[in-house]
């Protein structure tokens, strides 16, 4: 299919144990003349196919249309959007009136156009969001990204005046957060030197910066330990009271919260380590639990529930409790996440995969929950609900019905669909079904498969998963894979596999550090299923993951090659036994495990794709794509598989790197629907010549 581009087994400064260690270094030029190299080979090969051209530029189309959906927050009056089009390819952040907003047409003011800025300043700044100062929100401290990496700069910004703080709070770019105290005083949580830092790279140390002072002479309030994954802070405002609020997370799923009492002192607040969707609501503190815990007033607190304590109480005694019950578990329903206006408490769920969103309102000394009338059996979710305000606006979408914004004025009682985007491709051929397969252990894992109604026969199909870090697969709608995949005929399949957040903790913890394998299983299972069901042969599934997900496909790569005719690994972590030398790789311990103990190594090197690799293997034709700004996942692991396939003789083995745009591909449309069309080409040769 291509030539062979591999690098030499020895490489320079004596590496034998991984002879493609050097690809580590993400900007040598002996590294990015490697990039260089396989990325011509990759274009040639995918960008020079006859279809790539179309494909690139229905993407396009698509992703910077002018009738997608300006998604937006209410905020005082005015509603913010971050826009991006052919014309604004780095975007424009705006608004407009809550009442333009729901016309046709808005009228929107633009606050910072990026393309300018970057034309000025000969940076290609990538906006990555702004603190607003209470309570009239005109004084911001706005973060960009200079190659659309997680590190930003700050710069204080006047929307009113349009303009830059002159003399103005100013930060260089690191992975630091800022958010105010008051008019005169930004809460840090500093990232800028090693001993500001953990050791994932996250900010360690938080402190408050007096105006007119330099950001190196800001006053220390709290630390977090080395090992921790960071320590942040903010202000939450909750009717007339202002709560400092202090974080020591200590990984992914555990952390302390203080309250800074006016005192100095950093009071600890008495939950356990595993606390989730908290929220100070009416006085009251509202968290869940990932594990069972007793609380000290003997309350039984269990997962997939939430519960409530008097606040107000604690500050002034010192004591927590009683406990009261806001929502109790159900079987198969888990919280995807809480939202406040100032009046009510809004609980958005997940019920077998289906969203729904619960109205909680604090009655006298209880809870009173109804439900809000949003559509069902698809993906609902709360897009922005005005912690100063009534307004209330939510997402509805499914994988056959484009996304649409609902909006309320009175916290979520009355309800208006005020933004609905245009159908990408006719829905009406195609069917949307869930289903279940049973896994290696006999857990029943449920997918989604969208195809069409009148389907014969195995078609090409694409099974996506990502199965890691509480996070849910949802359905959802996508013109570009309607046009570029569901259009052709071809089949889409979503797996709901043990690891991510479908089912609340339980459904991630069995899938958690040691019990990895379940994940690997579960995506095994279903790819079984879609071939038992006839929707497809081994030969016509392709598989695609992104991040975590890009450790699913490549563990499935590895595992189990007979089951597949291609393999997207996208941003991937994939040498799981060096994950944690790549920053912020330490930071995912709680997730994976820990490398440098023997035990813990032992589980992680039975499924690291990286040593894995086999020379002998039938691998099916695999597509690894990273980014060279990427600060989140290193390029390293994508590009040491590349070199490794390679190497070992599966020419079939392409390479991308995007040399600009962070882990989430942020920035300029463009490169993204390149990317976006190379992989549907890529698809369609390899299912369709092995179909």
């Amino acid at each position: 299919m291509t030539k062979s581009i591999a690098p030499r087994l020895q490489e320079p400064a004596g590496e034998t144990q991984d002879p493609f260690l050097w690809l580590e270094d993400r900007t040598s030029k002996q590294a990015l003349d490697w990039v260089h190299r396989q990325n011509e080979v990759t274009v040639g090969e995918l960008q020079g196919d006859p279809s790539y051209q179309a494909a690139f530029e229905t993407a396009l189309d698509l992703m910077t249309a002018e009738d997608n959906i300006a998604v937006g927050a209410a905020l005082n009056g005015h509603v913010y959007n971050f826009w991006q089009d052919r014309t604004n390819v780095l975007g424009l952040w705006r608004r407009t009136t809550v009442a333009s907003y729901k016309t046709d047409k808005p009228q929107w003011e633009t606050i910072i156009d990026f393309d300018v800025l970057s034309a000025k300043e000969g940076i290609k700044w990538v906006f990555s969001g702004a603190s607003r100062l209470y309570p009239d929100f005109t004084l911001c401290l706005v973060s960009m990204s200079p190659d659309g990496g997680d590190a930003s700069e700050m710069r204080e910004f006047d929307i009113a005046a349009k303009s830059f703080v002159e003399d103005g709070f100013r930060a260089p770019a690191s992975k630091s957060g800022f958010s105010w105290l008051d008019r005169d005083t930004v809460i840090v949580s500093a990232a800028f030197e090693e001993e500001d830092k953990t050791q994932s790279g996250y900010p360690r140390v938080v402190k408050l910066w007096r105006r007119g002072t330099k950001l190196e002479d800001a006053t220390p309030i709290f630390e977090a330990e080395k090992q921790d994954l960071a320590a942040g802070g903010g202000v939450e405002i909750d009717g007339d009271r202002r709560h400092l609020f202090l974080a020591r997370t200590i990984d992914f799923f555990s952390s302390h919260s203080f309250l800074r009492l006016p005192s100095g002192e950093n009071r600890r607040i008495p939950l356990p380590d595993d606390v989730t969707d908290t929220a100070i609501f009416k006085g009251q503190l509202i968290f869940g639990v990932r594990s069972p815990w007793t609380a000290p007033d003997g309350t039984h607190c269990l997962s997939d529930a939430l519960y409530s304590v008097d606040f107000e109480r604690w500050i002034e005694t010192g004591v927590l409790g009683p406990v009261e019950t806001v929502l109790e578990p159900a079987h198969r329903v888990s919280i995807a996440g809480l939202a406040r206006t100032e009046e009510r408490l809004f609980i958005n769920l997940m019920d077998n995969v289906r969203g729904k969103v619960i109205a909680c309102d604090r009655v006298g000394s209880g809870w009173s929950l109804k439900p809000v009338a949003l559509p069902e059996n698809g993906n609902v979710g709360i897009s922005h609900a005005e912690h100063f305000g009534a307004s209330v606006s939510f997402s509805f979408t499914d994988f056959l019905t484009p996304s649409s914004i609902i909006w309320s004025d009175n916290d979520g009682e009355t309800l208006a669909t005020v933004k609905a985007q245009p159908a990408r491709f006719d829905a009406s051929p195609y069917v949307s079904e869930q289903f279940e397969a049973r896994s290696k252990d006999g857990t029943m894992i449920p997918y989604f498969v969208v195809r069409r109604r009148d389907q014969k026969g195995p078609v090409p199909t694409l099974l996506y998963g990502y199965g890691g870090f509480e996070v849910p697969l949802l359905p959802g709608y996508a013109g570009v894979r309607g046009r570029l995949w569901l259009e052709k005929g071809n089949a889409y399949v979503q797996a709901n596999i043990r690891g991510g957040g479908e089912f609340g903790p339980a459904w991630h913890q069995a899938a958690l550090k040691g019990n990895r394998q379940n994940a690997f299983d579960d995506f095994a299972a279903v790819a079984q299923d879609v071939v038992r069901r006839g929707i497809a042969t081994a030969a016509s599934l392709g598989i695609q993951g992104g991040s975590n997900g890009g450790l699913l496909t490549g563990v499935s790569l590895t595992q189990r090659p007979e089951l597949f005719g291609a393999v997207i690994i996208d941003v991937p972590l994939l040498d799981m036994l060096r994950y944690t030398e790549l920053p912020p790789g330490a930071s995912w311990m709680a997730e994976y495990g820990d490398p440098s103990k023997p035990e813990e190594a032992a589980w992680l090197g039975a499924y690291s794709p990286y040593q894995h690799v086999e020379a002998d293997a039938a691998y099916p034709p695999v597509f690894l794509t990273t980014s060279t700004a990427d600060d989140r996942v290193h390029p390293g692991h994508a590009r040491k598989m590349a070199a490794r396939l390679q190497a070992a003789g599966h020419a079939k083995a392409l390479f991308f790197e995007e040399t600009e745009g962070g882990h989430g591909g942020r920035g300029d449309r463009r490169p993204q629907a390149a990317q976006a069309a190379m992989r549907y080409v890529f698809l369609q040769r390899a299912l369709t010549a092995t179909a």
